[in-house]
C-alpha cells in the first residue's frame, strides 16, 4: 500500500516497483557515484530471432575510444534462444573501434547480415554464417549506411546508404559548421541493393529523394518506402508513402498523408501495406494509429480509430489480416493483435514496463517491438521497467523469460515509482512520481518537475541508464521527481496527442500544474521548494512555465526554445511546425508569438540555468542566447553554458556528466534548505 495515498482526483493505478533496502542505501551516493551507477547499466540495443526460433542475435553496449574520447559502441552476440547459452561474438571488424549492429537473419536462417566498421571506422555491410563464422565485409561504402534487409528469396540485401555524406543522417546529430558561401549540396539517404554474395551496389530511386524506411514486397519486385524530396534532415515530417521498383528504381506515389507516417509493412499476400500515422515530433519516435492501404492504391483505412493508446511498432503475424503491435497506453506497454478488417484488437500482454526488439527511440529507421520466429510461436524482446534493468527475454509472445544476465548486479538508485492519473479540463492525464531512496517521517522534501521533449513523446517506464536520467539523479539526491505526460504526449490516443495544436504552452502547462496540485496533496513535499527542468520541448516548457507562474523557484533549461518566430527561420527542421501551428510564421506570425516565452519574458523571476550545444540543428543555440540575454538584462539570476561541437543530443561523456553535475548543483543551491 502507498503510504501517501493520492486523493480521488489522482488515484494511484499501478505501483511500478519498489527499490527496497538496496535503494535506501543508495541515498548516500555522491554525484560521481550516481553517474557511475547510471553508466554501469548495459542496455541491449537489439535482438533478432532466427526463423526457426532456436537462436537469437542481440546487441550489447561496449565502451571504446575515438580521438581520445570515450564512446559507446555495440557488439553482437549469437546465443541459444532457450537459455542464452553458447554465446559467440558476431564480428567482421578489423579496427580498434568496432560498432556493430542491425543484425538481420536471411529467410532460410543460414546467414546473418549486419553493419560493421572497417579499419577507417567507416560503416560497411557484412554477412556471416548462422554460427557466427566466415564473417566478411561485402561493401566498400564511403558514407553512412544502416538497416540491412534480405530480399524474400535471400539472393540480395537492401540497405539505407548516404553516399559521400560527412555525417550520419539525422538532425539530432551535430550540425556541420557553416563557412564561406553556404552550399546547397544535399546528401540524400538512398536505398541500395547488393547481391548477398557481394558485388556492385545499385542505388535506387531519384537522386534527390531521401528514403527513411522501407520494406520488401513479398515477391521481391518492389519496395514500400517513406520518402521525401529535398533535405532528408528537414523533410521527414512531410514524407510520402511511395512504391519503388526493385529492378529499375522507378518511383510512384501511393499516398500523401495528412500527418507523419512510419513503419511501412507489406502484407504476406502483397495486397496491402500497413503503416503508422499520427502527429510525431521526431523520426524514430513513433506513435499514432494503424492504417492500411491497398498496394494498388485507394483510400487508407484506420484500423485503430479511437484507440486509447499510441501504437509504436507493427509487424504482420504471418498473415494478411492480423498485425502484432506494441503500444504505449498511459504508463504501460501493450502487446496486441490487431484484426485490420474488423478493426478490433486483442491484448496479448500489458504491464508497467517497456518492450522492444530493435532501436527503441533510436531516432532512426527499422524500429520493431517484437522479433518473431517464422511460425510466430517463439519471440524475443528486450524488457525493462523503471526499477528493473533491461534484459533479453524469449518465449511465446507475452510469456517471456530472461536469457541474459547483463544487469544482475545493477541496483536502482531511486525509491519507488508510482503511475498516477489526475483530471485536467476534459482530460484524464497520466504521469509518474519518483520517490527518493528513503523517506523520513515528518520531513518535507523538494520536488522537481521534469518535462519531456517532443512534444509527441512521453515519460516511459524505462530503467535509468544514461547521464540524461536527470530524474534518477535528482531522486537519488533526496528529491521527489514528477514526470507528467500532458496533452500532446503519446499514451492516450491520437486526439490527446493532437490536443496541443495551436496551443503550445497553455493546455499542457495547465495539465502539469493540476498534476502538481494533486501530487502536493499526496506526498510530503515543500510547496516552496519546487523546480522545473526539461530538454528540447521540455526546455521550451521550462522557459515558458517561468513566464506564466511563480510556483517554480529554480529552473534548468536544456536545448530550450524561447522565441517561435525567430526559431522558425534559424532551425534546420522547420517543416515539423506546420501541423502544429497550422501555417508558416510568414503567414500567421501571431500564433507563433502567442506561445513564445520571449513575449512574456519580464514575468520571469526564478534562478535559471541554461545549457545547449553550439551545433544544434533542431533548436539552434541562439534560442538560448535570447533567453539568457533577456534574463541578465532584467536582473534575474542566470547562468549559460555552451558546449562546443555538441548537437541537440550530447555524445561526449564528459559533457553529459558536466550537464548532470551542474543541474543537480543548481537545484541544490536554490531548493535545498
Amino acid at each position: 500500500m502507498n503510504k501517501y495515498p493520492l486523493p480521488v482526483c489522482c488515484a494511484v493505478t499501478v505501483l511500478l516497483a519498489c527499490a527496497g533496502t538496496e535503494a535506501a542505501a543508495a541515498q548516500s551516493l555522491s554525484l560521481p557515484q550516481v553517474l557511475g551507477a547510471l553508466s554501469s547499466v548495459h542496455p541491449p540495443g537489439e535482438v533478432a530471432m532466427a526463423p526457426d526460433g532456436k537462436h537469437v542475435v542481440y546487441g550489447s553496449v561496449v565502451t571504446g575510444k575515438r580521438a581520445a574520447a570515450e564512446i559507446d559502441a555495440s557488439a553482437l552476440w549469437i546465443v541459444s534462444a532457450r537459455d542464452g547459452s553458447g554465446a559467440v561474438r558476431l564480428t567482421a571488424c578489423p579496427g580498434s573501434v568496432c560498432d556493430e549492429h542491425s543484425a538481420a537473419w536471411s529467410p532460410d536462417g543460414r546467414q546473418i547480415a549486419f553493419v560493421t566498421t572497417d579499419a577507417q571506422e567507416q560503416t560497411q555491410l557484412a554477412i556471416a554464417s548462422s554460427d557466427g563464422r566466415n564473417a566478411r565485409t561485402i561493401t566498400r561504402a564511403r558514407g553512412p549506411l544502416d538497416t540491412p534487409r534480405w530480399s524474400p528469396d535471400g539472393t540480395s540485401i537492401a540497405f539505407l546508404y548516404s553516399q559521400g555524406a560527412p555525417k550520419t543522417p539525422g538532425p539530432l546529430n551535430p550540425l556541420t559548421r557553416d563557412a564561406g558561401v553556404l552550399s546547397s549540396t544535399v546528401y540524400e539517404q538512398r536505398l541500395a541493393v547488393i547481391p548477398a554474395h557481394g558485388g556492385e551496389v545499385a542505388l535506387l530511386g531519384p537522386a534527390d529523394l531521401n528514403i527513411y524506411e522501407f520494406d520488401w514486397s513479398p515477391d521481391g519486385k518492389r519496395f514500400a518506402v517513406t520518402a521525401a524530396h529535398g533535405s532528408g534532415d528537414d523533410n521527414w515530417w512531410i514524407a510520402e508513402l511511395d512504391l519503388l521498383d526493385a529492378r529499375n528504381g522507378s518511383i510512384s506515389t501511393l499516398l500523401k498523408p495528412r500527418l507523419q507516417i512510419a513503419s511501412p509493412r507489406w502484407s504476406a499476400d502483397g495486397s496491402r501495406i500497413a503503416y503508422i500515422s499520427g502527429l510525431m515530433s521526431d523520426e524514430g519516435i513513433t506513435g499514432g494509429d494503424v492504417y492500411w492501404i491497398q498496394a494498388s492504391g485507394g483510400t487508407p483505412v484506420n484500423a485503430t480509430a479511437g484507440l486509447a493508446a499510441s501504437v509504436s511498432t507493427i509487424t504482420w503475424n504471418g498473415s494478411s489480416k492480423r498485425l502484432i503491435a506494441t503500444e504505449f497506453s498511459a504508463g504501460e506497454a501493450v502487446l496486441a493483435s490487431i484484426d485490420v478488417d474488423s478493426k478490433s484488437q486483442h491484448e496479448i500482454w500489458r504491464a508497467p514496463q517497456m518492450i522492444w526488439a530493435n532501436n527503441l527511440f533510436g531516432f532512426g529507421p527499422g524500429d520493431t517491438g517484437i522479433s518473431l520466429s517464422k511460425d510466430a510461436a517463439n519471440s524475443a524482446v528486450i524488457r525493462q521497467s523503471y526499477t528493473s534493468p533491461p534484459e533479453v527475454e524469449t518465449g511465446a509472445p507475452g510469456k517471456w523469460k530472461p536469457i541474459t544476465r547483463l544487469n544482475t548486479a545493477v541496483q536502482p538508485i531511486t525509491g519507488k515509482a508510482t503511475n498516477l492519473f489526475w483530471k485536467s479540463d476534459q482530460f484524464s492525464v497520466q504521469g509518474m512520481l519518483i520517490e527518493p531512496p528513503s523517506i523520513v517521517p515528518g520531513k518535507r522534501y523538494p520536488l522537481v518537475v521534469v518535462v519531456h521533449g517532443g512534444p509527441a513523446y512521453a515519460h516511459y517506464p524505462l530503467f535509468p541508464s544514461s547521464p540524461y536520467a536527470f530524474d534518477a539523479a535528482l531522486a537519488s539526491q533526496g528529491y521527489f521527481v514528477f514526470l507528467p505526460n500532458p496533452r500532446g504526449s503519446y499514451g492516450q490516443g491520437a486526439a490527446f496527442t493532437e490536443a496541443n495544436i495551436k496551443d503550445f504552452g497553455y493546455g499542457d502547462l495547465r495539465d502539469i500544474l493540476t498534476g502538481l496540485d494533486a501530487v502536493l496533496k499526496s506526498a510530503p513535499i515543500d510547496p516552496q521548494r519546487i523546480g522545473i527542468t526539461g530538454w528540447s520541448y521540455g526546455g521550451y516548457m521550462t522557459m515558458w512555465a517561468l513566464t506564466q507562474t511563480e510556483r517554480f523557484k529554480a529552473a534548468v533549461a536544456g536545448a530550450g526554445l524561447s522565441n517561435w518566430q525567430s526559431y522558425y527561420g534559424t532551425n534546420n527542421i522547420d517543416t515539423w511546425m506546420i501541423p502544429y501551428f497550422g501555417s508558416s510564421v510568414y503567414d500567421d506570425p501571431k500564433v507563433y508569438e502567442r506561445s513564445s516565452p520571449m513575449t512574456f519574458i519580464k514575468h520571469v523571476a526564478a534562478p535559471t540555468l541554461i545549457v545547449g550545444g553550439d551545433r544544434d540543428a533542431e533548436v539552434p543555440i541562439t534560442q538560448s542566447y535570447e533567453y539568457w540575454n533577456a534574463l541578465r538584462r532584467l536582473g534575474v539570476k542566470t547562468e549559460f553554458v555552451v558546449y562546443p561541437d555538441e548537437g541537440h543530443f550530447f555524445f561526449k561523456r564528459a559533457d553529459q556528466a558536466d550537464v548532470m553535475s551542474r543541474l543537480v548543483s543548481w537545484f541544490n543551491t536554490y531548493l535545498q534548505p
